[in-house]
Protein backbone atom coordinates (compact mmCIF):
# COMPACT_ATOMS: atom_id res chain seq x y z
CA UNK A 1 0.00 0.00 0.00
CA UNK A 2 1.35 3.41 -0.99
CA UNK A 3 2.31 5.63 1.95
CA UNK A 4 3.92 8.98 2.59
CA UNK A 5 7.69 8.77 2.08
CA UNK A 6 10.42 9.86 4.46
CA UNK A 7 11.01 13.57 3.66
CA UNK A 8 14.66 13.30 4.76
CA UNK A 9 15.37 10.62 2.14
CA UNK A 10 18.16 11.69 -0.21
CA UNK A 11 17.52 11.59 -3.95
CA UNK A 12 20.22 11.92 -6.59
CA UNK A 13 19.73 12.91 -10.22
CA UNK A 14 21.53 11.35 -13.16
CA UNK A 15 23.64 14.53 -13.22
CA UNK A 16 24.86 13.87 -9.66
CA UNK A 17 22.83 16.47 -7.74
CA UNK A 18 21.75 15.12 -4.33
CA UNK A 19 19.13 16.68 -2.07
CA UNK A 20 16.52 15.43 0.35
CA UNK A 21 13.02 14.71 -0.88
CA UNK A 22 11.88 17.64 1.25
CA UNK A 23 14.37 19.92 -0.55
CA UNK A 24 13.27 18.70 -4.00
CA UNK A 25 9.67 19.57 -3.15
CA UNK A 26 10.29 22.96 -1.49
CA UNK A 27 9.07 25.04 -4.43
CA UNK A 28 6.94 22.62 -6.45
CA UNK A 29 4.97 19.45 -5.94
CA UNK A 30 6.58 16.33 -7.41
CA UNK A 31 4.99 14.09 -10.03
CA UNK A 32 7.07 10.96 -10.50
CA UNK A 33 6.98 8.28 -13.17
CA UNK A 34 8.86 5.45 -11.48
CA UNK A 35 10.36 2.82 -13.76
CA UNK A 36 12.23 -0.40 -13.01
CA UNK A 37 15.82 -0.85 -14.15
CA UNK A 38 14.72 -2.98 -17.11
CA UNK A 39 15.04 -2.16 -20.81
CA UNK A 40 11.44 -3.21 -21.43
CA UNK A 41 10.29 -0.35 -19.15
CA UNK A 42 11.00 1.98 -22.09
CA UNK A 43 7.54 1.06 -23.43
CA UNK A 44 6.17 3.55 -20.86
CA UNK A 45 8.26 6.49 -22.06
CA UNK A 46 5.70 7.76 -24.62
CA UNK A 47 3.02 7.72 -21.91
CA UNK A 48 5.28 9.66 -19.54
CA UNK A 49 6.13 12.13 -22.30
CA UNK A 50 2.41 12.84 -22.85
CA UNK A 51 2.02 13.54 -19.14
CA UNK A 52 5.18 15.66 -19.00
CA UNK A 53 4.16 17.66 -22.10
CA UNK A 54 0.84 18.61 -20.53
CA UNK A 55 2.18 19.50 -17.08
CA UNK A 56 5.50 20.95 -18.27
CA UNK A 57 4.57 24.54 -17.39
CA UNK A 58 2.44 23.72 -14.34
CA UNK A 59 3.64 24.37 -10.80
CA UNK A 60 4.96 20.86 -10.35
CA UNK A 61 8.19 19.09 -11.11
CA UNK A 62 7.69 16.19 -13.48
CA UNK A 63 10.44 13.60 -13.12
CA UNK A 64 11.49 10.06 -13.87
CA UNK A 65 12.78 7.78 -11.13
CA UNK A 66 14.69 4.71 -12.29
CA UNK A 67 15.54 1.95 -9.81
CA UNK A 68 19.11 1.66 -10.99
CA UNK A 69 22.38 3.53 -11.32
CA UNK A 70 22.94 6.60 -13.48
CA UNK A 71 24.16 4.42 -16.36
CA UNK A 72 21.10 2.18 -16.14
CA UNK A 73 18.76 5.17 -15.93
CA UNK A 74 20.31 6.67 -19.05
CA UNK A 75 19.82 3.38 -20.90
CA UNK A 76 16.18 3.06 -19.78
CA UNK A 77 15.15 6.69 -20.27
CA UNK A 78 17.53 7.65 -23.09
CA UNK A 79 16.63 10.79 -25.03
CA UNK A 80 13.23 10.90 -23.30
CA UNK A 81 15.09 12.17 -20.24
CA UNK A 82 16.42 15.19 -22.06
CA UNK A 83 15.15 18.28 -20.26
CA UNK A 84 13.45 16.18 -17.57
CA UNK A 85 14.78 15.57 -14.08
CA UNK A 86 15.69 11.91 -13.71
CA UNK A 87 16.35 10.51 -10.26
CA UNK A 88 18.12 7.23 -9.56
CA UNK A 89 17.08 4.85 -6.80
CA UNK A 90 19.55 1.92 -7.00
CA UNK A 91 19.00 0.83 -3.38
CA UNK A 92 15.20 1.17 -3.75
CA UNK A 93 15.09 3.61 -0.85
CA UNK A 94 12.42 5.88 -2.37
CA UNK A 95 10.38 2.96 -3.70
CA UNK A 96 10.49 1.27 -0.28
CA UNK A 97 9.72 4.51 1.57
CA UNK A 98 6.65 4.98 -0.65
CA UNK A 99 5.52 1.40 0.06
CA UNK A 100 5.42 0.54 -3.63
CA UNK A 101 5.22 -3.13 -4.55
CA UNK A 102 5.09 -3.00 -8.38
CA UNK A 103 6.46 -0.84 -11.18
CA UNK A 104 5.85 1.20 -13.24
CA UNK A 105 4.20 3.63 -10.88
CA UNK A 106 2.86 7.16 -11.11
CA UNK A 107 3.08 9.13 -7.85
CA UNK A 108 2.02 12.70 -7.04
CA UNK A 109 3.58 14.24 -3.90
CA UNK A 110 2.56 17.55 -2.30
CA UNK A 111 5.18 20.04 -1.16
CA UNK A 112 5.09 18.48 2.31
CA UNK A 113 5.94 15.17 0.53
CA UNK A 114 2.56 13.60 1.38
CA UNK A 115 1.12 11.35 -1.33
CA UNK A 116 -1.79 13.01 -3.15
CA UNK A 117 -2.43 10.17 -5.59
CA UNK A 118 -0.58 7.11 -6.84
CA UNK A 119 -0.97 3.98 -8.89
CA UNK A 120 1.19 0.91 -9.40
CA UNK A 121 1.47 -1.25 -12.48
CA UNK A 122 -0.02 -0.19 -15.79
CA UNK A 123 -3.74 0.42 -16.10
CA UNK A 124 -4.67 3.42 -18.24
CA UNK A 125 -7.79 4.13 -16.16
CA UNK A 126 -5.76 4.28 -12.95
CA UNK A 127 -3.08 6.47 -14.53
CA UNK A 128 -5.88 8.71 -15.85
CA UNK A 129 -7.25 8.99 -12.29
CA UNK A 130 -3.85 10.12 -11.00
CA UNK A 131 -3.33 12.71 -13.75
CA UNK A 132 -6.84 14.06 -13.01
CA UNK A 133 -5.71 14.58 -9.41
CA UNK A 134 -2.54 16.32 -10.59
CA UNK A 135 -4.55 18.54 -12.93
CA UNK A 136 -7.00 19.39 -10.16
CA UNK A 137 -4.17 20.30 -7.76
CA UNK A 138 -2.43 22.40 -10.42
CA UNK A 139 -5.65 23.91 -11.87
CA UNK A 140 -4.38 22.60 -15.19
CA UNK A 141 -5.49 20.69 -18.27
CA UNK A 142 -5.81 16.93 -17.90
CA UNK A 143 -3.84 14.87 -20.44
CA UNK A 144 -5.48 11.91 -22.14
CA UNK A 145 -3.56 8.83 -21.09
CA UNK A 146 -4.87 5.96 -23.21
CA UNK A 147 -3.85 5.86 -26.85
CA UNK A 148 -3.74 3.23 -29.54
CA UNK A 149 -0.45 1.37 -29.40
CA UNK A 150 -0.08 1.64 -25.62
CA UNK A 151 0.83 -1.58 -23.84
CA UNK A 152 -2.02 -3.70 -22.49
CA UNK A 153 -2.86 -3.44 -18.79
CA UNK A 154 -0.68 -5.53 -16.53
CA UNK A 155 0.06 -5.58 -12.80
CA UNK A 156 3.65 -4.42 -13.26
CA UNK A 157 6.98 -5.89 -12.30
CA UNK A 158 7.35 -6.81 -8.63
CA UNK A 159 9.90 -4.86 -6.60
CA UNK A 160 12.71 -7.23 -5.61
Amino acid sequence: MVKNPDPSLKLTTTTGVTRTLDDWSTIFQLCLVILPARPEAAVFLPIAQRIFATFGDADCTMAFVVTGTEAVAERVVGESGSGVVTFVDPALELVTSLGLERLPALVHLRQDTAVVAATEGWNSSEWQRVVREIAKAMAWTTPAIARAGDPPSFPGWPIP
